[in-house]
């Protein structure tokens, strides 16, 4: 018992720290200021409904296993969220019984079991083919020189999917704190599958997360950077993804995403954009002609800096919270 109540009391200082300016943790006088600093760059959970740090009641060790066994709690709501054996779930309608929400299909398929179990069984692979991506390891060497101005910080990986990425990041030791994070509990659960087949695999400072993209479970200017891989297409509302990205980045945090770009040879008729994006619109998603039209999201969405590379149909893009 008496170490519960010094795991909460010590999670509890963090969640005030991370409210906090910056400044103030680095006036500390003595060296626990850095230990501090620290703290606040990992203890990033936040209620999704007022956007206040969660009180952490649980082992004070972030961990996909520490995790999901643990309970968290608004200071300002009260209402209280867990973890289950895979994962925690952050979404507004946590702990909802009766409740329920219509999603569009470009979200739902994501949900399925055997989507999840194909993701990385051909279905993610099958990119390289037809659609110019460079493969996973060709993408993560792509995104490290992006990502260079904010490694060792913490890092949100955005609609994991099973965690193709997540698992790099986390292996890759460039970051304090991966977040795997997506709306579809099967993909969770199958990036946690994955992780228990792995040896060795770094579960400390790695977490599993269950959030809605336009609903992120992050205190404002407390995230390093978000990566999104082959996702933004399939987000109902890219603006407001972008936009929620842009408010838990810190300044100088970075958002690295990738997706396709059909800017075939008639992509530029006047009419030929709004019937693509029709099209598109009834299964929930999103289509990009061009990068102007992504790099109009980023701007519009308070995100400066913006860069791309492009092979085919694939493009990685970049854009930085103004310092």
């Amino acid at each position: 018992m008496a170490a519960s109540a010094s795991s909460t009391v010590k999670t509890t200082f963090a969640g005030k720290l991370l409210a906090s300016s910056t400044a103030v943790v680095l006036t500390e006088p003595d060296s626990s200021s850095d230990v501090q600093e620290v703290s606040t760059r990992k203890n990033i959970l936040a209620c999704p409904i007022c956007y206040y740090p969660l009180i952490w009641n649980g082992d004070p060790v972030l961990s996909v296993d520490s995790a999901p066994r643990s309970s968290f709690q608004c200071g300002t709501c009260k209402k209280s969220y867990f973890g289950n054996e895979t994962h925690l779930d952050l979404t507004v309608a946590s702990g909802a019984k009766e409740y329920g929400e219509a999603m569009p299909a470009s979200t739902y398929i994501f949900r399925i079991p055997l989507v999840s179990f194909l993701y990385e069984r051909g279905w993610r692979q099958s990119f390289s083919v037809w659609g110019g991506f460079p493969g996973p390891e060709g993408e993560f060497e792509l995104m490290k020189e992006y990502l260079k101005p904010v490694l060792g910080g913490n890092i949100v990986d955005a609609s994991c999917g099973s965690g193709l990425f997540s698992r790099r990041f986390a292996k890759s030791g460039l970051f304090s704190l991966v977040v795997a994070l997506d709306f579809s509990e099967n993909m969770l659960r199958q990036c946690y599958k994955f992780i228990k087949l792995e040896e060795n695999f770094p579960k400390e400072n790695f977490i599993l997360v269950r959030a809605d993209i336009s609903r992120l479970p992050f205190p404002s200017r407390s995230v390093d950077a978000v990566h999104a891989g082959a996702a933004i297409h399939c987000w109902p509302s890219p603006s407001t993804a972008v936009a929620e990205i842009s408010r838990v980045l810190r300044p100088g945090g970075v958002f690295v995403a990738t997706t396709f770009i059909l800017n075939g040879p008639y992509s530029g008729l006047p009419l030929l954009r709004p019937l693509w994006q029709n099209i598109w619109q009834i299964s929930g998603g999103h289509i990009f002609l061009d990068e102007r039209e992504l790099k109009d999201l980023c701007d519009a969405c308070g995100l400066v800096g913006f860069t791309c590379t492009r092979n085919k149909l694939f493009v990685m893009i970049s854009a930085t919270k103004p310092s």
